[in-house]
């Protein structure tokens, strides 16, 4: 790029124009530039500070030592020289700039690009316009790739770095199959049918709950397209990762049966206060609920959110030898009576159990006389006993008395 100082302002008028580089910020950059290699060739008085000043209407460059202009043959060729390595810096730092504004407003959408090269397990994905970094943290273990393969991932995240934007990618994070999912289902890109939740166990399977606003649309249906066809495409794109597509329900009971399916749970018994559940399964359920290394459960955990445990008729019956629950509301299949609890004077109350009728004791509730006296936030105080429970317990202690 040979340049003399007349053709400079046309120069850096054109860059504001096709890089949008503001032409002020390029002229004082080059009048301190020009100025710090001129100090390096003239000795000046150490009081008098070298000074470049462009002329705004004919692009000319003048260097001054203190009040004196400084006339030098020399002077142009520096100049020229260094205004266009300033000019070149300022392209590429305005190119940075564009790359790393337009991936930052992508962060969390989807991107394409081709495997580059690999660097201690990272990828290097080339993205045309610049390169991301694929860290094996953010890989599925399963997944295998070759160099020029293509490649989607999820942007997740974008920063300024002295070399360039650093933009980080991501194949194991669970947005990535919620994006997958957008550009597969038109009813989720369009609204209709909402994700709910996503658990994920990256490589191995992942539980989606979706629903649909309109009764219409079959949420489930949906999302697993014709013959299967929508959810095939992001299992072969995940290279065989596994997904459950969950129907969302506002009753709890149901949500946590769809979650944990395939199993079959024959009872539910749920508190709500502390968003947990006893599930209760047939023998030849058990392993499948549970799945393999527990996973199926966390999974189906995650997912609505709530603790989730399991058991057989048989481990359930020792459980509550052991534990006196504490609210019960059996979902399938019916519970057995209790037979009431000599635990004691407080005989005859039945709908707890022996742990809670311990804690009423404890407390100095010590007769059913006391107990039908008492108001429900007196009992509430007591640990695991909620509304619900105290109104029954009240009402039974009363019952009790009239008898």
């Amino acid at each position: 790029m040979g340049m003399d100082t007349s053709e400079l302002l046309g120069i850096l008028e054109q860059l504001e124009r096709d890089k949008g580089i503001d032409k002020d910020i390029l002229i004082q950059a080059v009048e301190s530039a020009v100025a710090s290699a001129a100090k390096k060739i003239w000795t000046v008085d150490s009081n008098e500070e070298i000074k470049v000043v462009i002329n705004r209407k004919t692009g000319k460059l003048t260097a001054y030592a203190g009040e004196h202009e400084i006339r030098s043959s020399e002077f142009g060729r520096i100049a020229a020289q260094t205004a266009k390595q300033v000019i070149i810096q300022k392209i590429r730092e305005a190119e940075k700039d564009v790359v790393f504004v337009e991936y930052q407003n992508r962060i969390g959408q989807i991107v394409s690009g081709s495997v580059y090269r690999f660097e201690r397990g990272n990828i290097i994905v080339d993205l045309g316009k610049t390169e991301a970094f694929l860290p094996r943290s953010e890989q599925s273990s399963k997944e295998e790739f070759k160099q020029g393969d293509r490649v989607r991932c999820l942007i997740l995240d974008v920063s300024r770095e002295a070399k360039g934007p650093q933009i980080v990618l991501s194949r194991a994070n669970p947005n990535f199959i919620k994006r997958l999912f957008e550009l597969e289902v038109p009813e989720i890109y369009e609204g209709i049918v909402e994700i709910k939740a996503i658990s994920r166990a990256v490589s191995e399977r992942t539980k989606i709950a979706v629903y649909s606003k309109d009764e219409k649309v079959d949420c489930v249906g949906a999302c697993v397209g014709m013959r299967g066809a929508r959810v095939k495409n992001i299992v072969s794109e995940l290279q065989g990762e596994k997904i459950d597509i969950v129907r969302y329900s506002i009753d709890i009971k149901e949500y946590i049966q769809a979650a944990l399916s395939p199993a079959e749970i024959s009872q539910i018994q749920i508190n709500k206060d502390e968003k947990k559940a006893n599930l209760i399964v047939a023998d030849d359920q058990l392993s499948l609920a549970i799945g393999r290394r527990g996973q199926n459960v966390r999974l189906a955990s995650e997912l609505v959110d709530w603790e989730l445990n399991i058991f057989t008729a048989e481990q359930w019956k020792e459980h509550e030898k052991k534990f006196a629950s504490d609210e019960e509301i059996p979902v399938l299949g019916i519970e057995g009576e209790k037979d009431a609890v000599e635990s004691g004077s407080l005989s005859g109350i039945t709908v707890v159990g022996e742990k809670v009728l311990a804690l009423l004791l404890e407390s100095g509730f010590d007769a059913v006389e006391k107990l039908a006296d008492a108001e429900v936030k007196d009992l509430t105080k007591i640990k695991g006993l909620g509304k619900v429970k105290a109104e029954k317990i009240i009402a039974e202690a009363k019952a009790i008395i009239k008898k």
